[in-house]
């Protein structure tokens, strides 16, 4: 497991980065559902999450340039909900000369809220938290072996298709052909194709030589203590303010 650095882990000495992966996986999968769980009708939880999210950012020194592009990832997310308060039914409401549904805006509120902080949440994890310990983590959480093969083969080699990819995307451009016309779209889906062959033929080698070399589908230990309760009182303090800040919202509804 001592492949390369993940696009998504910034290499780092905070307190985060020192804590063992399973504290981490627990708290954010907990965090996410204290998000998911507020009523979306108020206002200040959200606003009492992201505070804490950025306060957690600087402490731990992720940049807010850094966060931010990869936020975008759930942009079709954000497209499907601005459509939200135009298609639901009543009662509505005017907003600006624009006849909108109140169910309809308090979905989208939701979607987009809650969309953008567990995405902010699965970003901190990821941001600190190595390729190399999240596989230990997940096993000492119970996580069934062949799920967690699935996940580090995924982040091990996601990448690699990725490149493979854009060599391919490449090579059609140094001939001439351009992608993104649409009278290319045959091409595009034979160029599909063509990946998802190479790609299958590439984990078979892959997995031949992992046998080659000992492999009986399991992750190897690397070694590293397993999280003693201090570090689970600690680790799991950003859960609990969220489960708290959640509670708070159900009190007051």
């Amino acid at each position: 497991m001592s492949g390369p650095v993940h696009r998504l882990y910034l290499a780092g000495s905070s307190p985060a980065h020192r804590a063992p992966a399973e504290v981490k996986i627990v708290c954010a999968v907990v965090a996410v559902f204290a998000v998911v769980a507020t009523p979306r009708e108020l206002l200040w939880p959200f606003g009492c999450y992201a505070l804490g999210l950025v306060a957690l950012w600087r402490w731990w020194r992720i940049p807010l340039r850094w966060i931010a592009p990869r936020l975008l990832i759930e942009l079709p997310f954000v497209v499907l909900a601005i459509l939200l308060p135009f298609a639901a039914g009543e009662p509505r409401t005017e907003v600006l000369g624009l006849s909108l549904s109140v169910t309809g805006l308090y979905a989208a509120w939701g979607i987009i809220a809650k969309g953008t902080i567990g995405v902010g949440i699965s970003l901190t994890l990821a941001a600190t938290t190595s390729v190399r310990s999240l596989p230990e983590g997940l096993t000492r959480l119970r996580v069934p072996g062949t799920i967690v093969m699935i996940v580090v083969l995924m982040l091990r080699y996601v990448d690699v298709l990725v490149a493979e990819a854009a060599r391919m995307r490449l090579a059609r451009i140094s001939r001439g052909d351009d992608p993104r016309t649409l009278r290319q779209a045959g091409a595009t889906a034979r160029g599909a194709g063509t990946l998802f062959l190479r790609s299958y033929e590439r984990g078979e080698r892959v997995h031949l030589a992992m046998l080659s070399r000992g492999f009986v589908g399991a992750v190897p230990d690397v070694g590293t203590p397993p999280a003693t309760r201090r570090q689970w009182l600690l680790g799991c303090l950003p859960a609990a303010a969220a489960i708290a800040v959640c509670a708070g919202a159900w009190m007051v509804r």
